[in-house]
């Protein structure tokens, strides 16, 4: 994919229901106060002909530095995050190598309500969306279950399904700007999911709901490249790098094992490679295999139709 210029965080999540005090106080410090979708009157627009790409989850770790490597390329990049003074330092930083450009959306992917208001805006705002580069994620600490607004739990949500419905509200624009890309950034933690307790009220873990939702994108990603086959929209998902140095990793209480630059290398491959086909799921650089369950359609089925259910505007 050619990225020359010449082509061209939360108030309402998780719920204190499903909190008990003490984690209520941690997930409300982690999640900060923001109102849906928060672009501080940002003027900056795409220059004609500029390539446009989002990357979810850019204001820290693996999304921040995707996003600079985007924006060095010269293309516009909308960057999201819950947090607006750690997004505008993106956009600044962005904005001072005087390449690309940027503009930044505040929005908690906890609240479908934030959500899809985020998706009708980029609609309204751009009419070209050359990649998607889903990345934002909530990981396995602290290992107690929360609930969304919504009723979801909150890592399902959060990194599937949300990601679900922005993806689908935005393929219209994705085939309008054909060729392009979309890379669902996933986890070489993957357990199956249980169709009969897929919100994990037993035998709760936050190592679980997180391997069980990044399982959840490389079944969506499957899908999304058999029907896009012929469309010029090439999807594939990956697992960056193991422990990556990030605030995610740390809160885990786990030793960074790689940096964020090497967990960038291996996304960026997948938005520039000329030949990497569509449908995969790589480890790091490499194609490797998911877990068999990402291979059952008769899995993949339910999800979809799951997903469909769970997202549908009531």
């Amino acid at each position: 994919m050619d990225l020359s210029p010449s082509r061209t965080d939360a108030s309402t999540s998780p719920s204190a229901r499903a909190l008990r005090p003490a984690f209520l106080l941690a997930a409300l410090a982690f999640a900060a106060a923001v109102s849906a979708p928060n672009v501080d009157a940002q003027a900056v627009t795409p220059r004609p002909g500029q390539q446009v790409v989002l990357v979810t989850g850019s204001t820290s770790g693996l999304g921040r530095e995707v996003a600079r490597r985007l924006a060095a390329t010269g293309a516009f990049v909308i960057v999201h995050g819950r947090n607006r003074e750690r997004g505008m330092k993106v956009v600044e930083a962005i904005e001072s190598e005087g390449i690309g450009n940027a503009r930044f959306y505040a929005v908690d992917l906890a609240s479908f309500e934030q959500v899809r208001e985020f998706g009708e805006t980029i609609l309204r705002d751009y009419d070209r969306l050359d990649v998607l580069v889903n990345n934002a994620g909530f990981g396995r600490a602290p290992d107690e279950r929360m609930v969304t607004e919504d009723g979801h739990e909150l890592r399902f949500q959060v990194n599937h399904l949300s990601h679900f419905l922005l993806t689908r509200m935005w393929l219209p624009r994705l085939r309008e700007s054909a060729p392009s890309r979309i890379v669902n950034v996933s986890s070489g933690a993957q357990q199956p999911i249980d169709f009969d307790d897929v919100m994990i009220e037993n035998d709760f873990s936050g190592g679980r709901a997180y391997a069980q939702s990044k399982l959840a994108q490389i079944m969506f990603t499957i899908d999304l490249a058999e029907e896009l086959e012929g469309a010029d929209v090439i999807v594939n998902s990956l697992h960056p790098a193991t422990y990556m140095d990030t605030g995610m990793v740390r809160r885990a209480g786990l030793t960074p094992r790689a940096t964020v630059g090497e967990g960038a290398d291996a996304v960026m491959q997948l938005i520039t490679s000329s030949d990497i086909g569509s449908g995969g799921y790589f480890n790091r650089l490499r194609p490797a295999r998911a877990n068999a369950q990402a291979y059952d359609e008769e899995a993949r089925n339910k999800l979809r139709e799951l997903s469909e259910e769970l997202t549908r505007g009531r």
